[in-house]
């Protein structure tokens, strides 16, 4: 079914109840994320962003390295909460993993100095995008995902256990799969206190 592009946006949500029955191939996602990094913009044409894809019990890993994580660092008694969390999002077929390279901004900042302080921001938006535009693209092929910042937590395990690059900073973790829960409703605050037009 062809969508415009806002009924895309609009269609796109947060969903935590995941399964781990395959919606489309893996060789799709793929695709997904190739095309989404290939195409989502960046300031000064950086390409900055660098994308892991963990798939199966691969992903299971990367919750599981979570989970002992946390374990040391959430009194017990209020423990059972976060591993639940953490449960549902090991039961989705996969999770995505945006980075972004550092030695991209920090060349950046040295070749044009004026600019130094923007680069991490302009970074950080540009990282942003891609994710909204995987996200997005995600829910249009019925994948349920959402997005998740137990950086920096895991940074230095995730960097050991994946070979990642020192340069590669861990910004968000998306894991997706089939939704077997519906999400929650959303609230929307009146458009008038946010949005002005002029002319």
């Amino acid at each position: 079914m062809n969508k415009t592009y806002m009924e895309a946006v609009k269609e796109r949500r947060t969903i935590y109840g995941l399964s781990k029955e395959q919606v489309v191939s893996p060789e799709r996602v793929q695709e997904i994320v190739l095309e989404a990094v290939s195409h989502t913009p960046s300031a000064f044409n950086s390409q900055s962003a660098r994308v892991v894809v963990l798939f199966h019990e691969q992903s299971d890993k990367l919750w599981s390295i979570a989970k002992e994580t946390l374990k040391k660092l959430v009194p017990a008694d209020s423990f059972a909460a976060t591993e639940q969390k953490l449960d549902g999002f090991s039961s989705g077929y996969g999770t995505i993993l945006f980075f972004e390279d550092q030695a991209v901004v920090e060349g950046l900042q040295q070749q044009f100095p004026s600019y130094a302080d923007n680069f991490p921001v302009w970074s950080n938006q540009s990282s942003g995008m891609l994710q909204h535009v995987v996200w997005t693209a995600l829910s249009q092929e019925g994948l349920g995902a959402s997005l998740q910042h137990y950086n920096p937590l895991i940074d230095a395990e995730v960097a050991d256990t994946w070979v990642v690059p020192a340069a590669w900073k861990l910004l968000a973790q998306m894991p997706f799969g089939k939704p077997s829960m519906e999400p929650f409703e959303k609230t929307y605050q009146p458009l008038d206190v946010r949005v002005k037009f002029f002319g």
